[in-house]
């Protein structure tokens, strides 16, 4: 170990983490039960220590000092000392190096070895209560000062109204891994999702928010390696300041930013897709790579009456400890560093549930963490997204959240699923779930937007496999297919897996229209899974988080005059949606008559043309279903500037049925003819007129929308009408 002359002054407390200010570096390390702790720097490739010092100041919990010989691009880690009792709960072990919890950049990734474990793995009973004292410093990442100093010039960030955003949900390396307008340099990077063949497909598709999923350093896990693969989703975190470095071309945090300006300069937002639930070390048995070195106790919730085990409502093995105060605040100042200094839009919070847990392990909505967020003048103001549920007692949440906040809608997904499946029972749902699941927020003021609808994301059947396949076939993940769920409420339309039958080809193409129909024209804020648009398939592997292959990357020229079909019928759907707000309302449809006028803003029709009934409702066999919105309802929608946003009419005819129906087109005091838009059976989309009081063939398996002309379309026209009327 070198030893040369290295100044050390006391430095400060705060902030955490390491900070160049221009002249040297403070470091600071919380932790509430350590003994002593020691800096340890290395040379500039992290194989050779070159320095030990011992932080010579305790303040609040925080040992901290000044290094004004250091600067950005230095290589360090931790060893802290105290007490090694895992009955007690205690877990320290100074033989392990620590990345430090606030670092903004890794060297190196963990290569699995014996000595990455605080007790002596070989041992065969009550390992965890053992001691090892191997150094694991070779074989851990390491921590690294940077300068965060970016040129942002004019970027703003969009801050799109949640009734006008549609979610692109995207994974950094599998969209343009095989995009072969990216330079192979970049693909699979940050870099390779700002060039700009990249930008202008995401532009020209009509989404207005990319959600990536977990970009935060994260590990694979040990078995994961053992086998050759992957965490491939990344939902293992380690560094909640850092970004992964596998997705980076060059220069992380300049690439990033890159990438955030780029989408921000196209009116593109970027959401994060984060974990602060759990880390990557597990339960009793896993590695001391960070957080249990630095403090076990403080950092993870342990069992109230025996510590030497973890609270798990993860699945993972830990859950984050967000009743501890130093906890909170670190997960507080990872999120504002990502909006302050990465100007990231938003956060989709996995397994949010797990966050807002009160000390006795029950999920409550006015938790600290959720209390905090709703108060925090930078948090409050960016999309905040819950995945409604965890793993524990009680954990399924959906609806449960506080406003201001939107969430994951499930019940949505199975619904719409069930329905253009064909089951029995399922019409009385999916008016909820067209008109944004006012049966689950519409309460507190929440509004239709509270509601993420998704068919497909990351876990589970992406669209094309969705009518490809009844059952799972994982056996890629090499877990003898036991991975996975079992349920997915598809059906293959024939024949299990991939087919060259005519029929059944255009069957499953329609169905595929069928659920993009369904999912971008419903009340809500659409989330579409990045491929969807243009058929890809995963091999029917509905659980493909441990694969960072084919299986998982976007083929950018397989099946071409089919994907372009999908990918112009997407197009058509999303400009739809932008183009009539009575597709993006700002509150949900109350089915009340509209003031001054003989419409309602809401009807269900029979194919007769007349209401449904409370049998019509009731009745099991019912797979047909028809929706009028009025544009007249605009009236209660105003802009910025108090003036009314009248729309057009729209009638959406649904059809699950094996056989056609025949549609009575209805009448409207605001226009006698009805401009159809598109048609799921036709897919060239043909426009087409008819006249109020004609029948449509809707076929089977079919959606349908149509466009009343002559609705009122400005406020004045409406008053006319209305003055009319009266």
């Amino acid at each position: 170990m070198i030893r040369d002359p290295l100044r050390v002054w006391p430095g400060k407390p705060y902030p955490l983490g390491s900070s160049w200010d221009g002249r040297g570096v403070n470091f600071a390390l919380y932790s509430e039960n350590a003994e002593k702790v020691e800096l340890c720097l290395f040379n500039d490739d992290g194989t050779k220590e070159t320095h030990r010092l011992t932080l010579p100041e305790y303040t609040h919990s925080v040992w901290h000092c000044y290094l004004p010989d250091v600067r950005p691009g230095q290589i360090y880690g931790y060893r802290v000392y105290g007490p090694y009792d895992p009955k007690r709960g205690h877990r320290f072990n100074h033989h392990k190096l620590l990345l430090d919890p606030y670092t903004k950049s890794l060297v190196g990734s963990v290569r699995w070895n014996p000595a990455l474990f605080g007790y002596r793995i070989e041992d065969t009973k009550d390992r965890d209560l053992t001691f090892d004292s191997r150094d694991s410093a070779p074989y851990v990442p390491k921590s690294r000062v940077v300068d965060t100093a970016f040129n942002w010039g004019n970027d703003r960030r969009p801050d799109r109204p949640w009734q006008d955003t549609v979610i692109y949900e995207a994974h950094v390396r599998g969209f343009t891994q095989l995009c072969p307008k990216v330079p192979p340099d970049r693909r699979g990077t940050f870099a390779g999702f700002y060039s700009p063949d990249v930008v202008k497909y995401l532009k020209r598709l009509g989404v207005t928010a990319i959600e990536f999923l977990p970009v935060q350093a994260f590990v694979d896990e040990m078995h994961l390696v053992k086998n050759g693969l992957c965490n491939y989703w990344g939902y293992n975190p380690l560094a909640f300041f850092c970004l992964e470095p596998r997705y980076v071309a060059s220069g992380a945090i300049r690439e990033f930013k890159t990438m955030v300006q780029v989408m921000h300069a196209e009116g593109i937002e970027v959401i994060l897709d984060v974990v602060y639930n759990h880390t990557a070390e597990g339960n009793e048995m896993g590695p001391t790579l960070c957080f249990r070195g630095v403090d076990n106790a403080f950092y993870y919730r342990l069992h109230p009456e025996n510590p030497r085990w973890y609270e798990n409502f993860s699945g993972c093995g830990n859950t984050f400890n967000l009743r501890s105060r130093g906890v909170m605040q670190m997960v507080m100042d990872s999120l504002r560093y990502w909006v302050t200094e990465m100007h990231v839009d938003g956060f989709r919070f996995d397994l949010a549930s797990a966050l807002a847990r009160n000390n006795a392990g029950v999920f409550d909505n006015r938790s600290g963490f959720l209390e905090v967020v709703r108060q925090d003048p930078v948090l409050s103001q960016v999309k905040l997204i819950a995945e409604p549920w965890d793993l524990g007692m009680g954990g399924y949440q959906l609806g449960g959240f506080p406003g201001g906040w939107t969430e994951w809608n499930d019940r949505f997904r199975n619904t719409v699923r069930r329905f253009w499946r064909g089951d029995a029972g399922m019409i009385a749902d999916l008016a909820y779930r067209l008109t944004g699941s006012s049966d689950i927020f519409n309460h507190r003021g929440r509004r239709p937007w509270a509601s993420i609808n998704f068919i497909t994301a990351h876990d589970g059947f992406c669209l094309r496999d969705l009518v490809s396949y009844n059952h799972k076939h994982n056996e890629g993940n090499l877990e003898e297919n036991r991975d996975g769920t079992s349920e997915n409420h598809s059906w293959n339309c024939g024949v299990e897996g991939e087919s060259d039958d005519p029929e059944i080809i255009a069957l499953r193409d329609k169905q595929m229209r069928n659920f993009l129909g369904t999912l971008i024209l419903a009340q809500g804020v659409p989330m579409l899974l990045a491929g969807d648009e243009v058929a890809a398939t995963r091999g029917g592997n509905n659980n493909p988080y441990c694969q960072d292959t084919e299986t998982n990357w976007l083929d950018w020229e397989k099946d071409i005059p089919r994907r372009g079909a999908l990918l112009d019928f997407t197009r058509r759907l999303l400009t739809l949606r932008h183009e009539h707000k009575i597709f993006r309302r700002y509150r949900f449809f109350s089915g009340r008559y509209i003031r001054g006028t003989r419409t309602k803003d809401l009807r269900w029709l029979r194919e007769d043309g007349t209401e449904l009934t409370q049998d019509d409702w009731k009745d099991p066999e019912r797979r047909t279903l028809a929706l009028l919105m009025s544009g007249e309802a605009g009236q209660y929608h105003v802009d910025d500037y108090g003036e009314p946003e009248p729309d057009n009419a729209f009638l959406v005819m649904f059809n699950a049925h094996h056989e056609g129906v025949k549609y009575m087109l209805p009448e409207s005091e605001f226009g006698t003819r009805w401009q159809r838009l598109l048609d799921t059976s036709d897919p060239e989309c043909t426009e087409a007129y008819y006249r109020t009081g004609e029948r449509y063939p809707l076929e089977s398996r079919t959606m349908a929308v149509f466009m009343q002309q002559n609705s009122v379309s400005s406020a004045a026209e409406g008053e006319r009408q209305r003055d009319e009327l009266l």
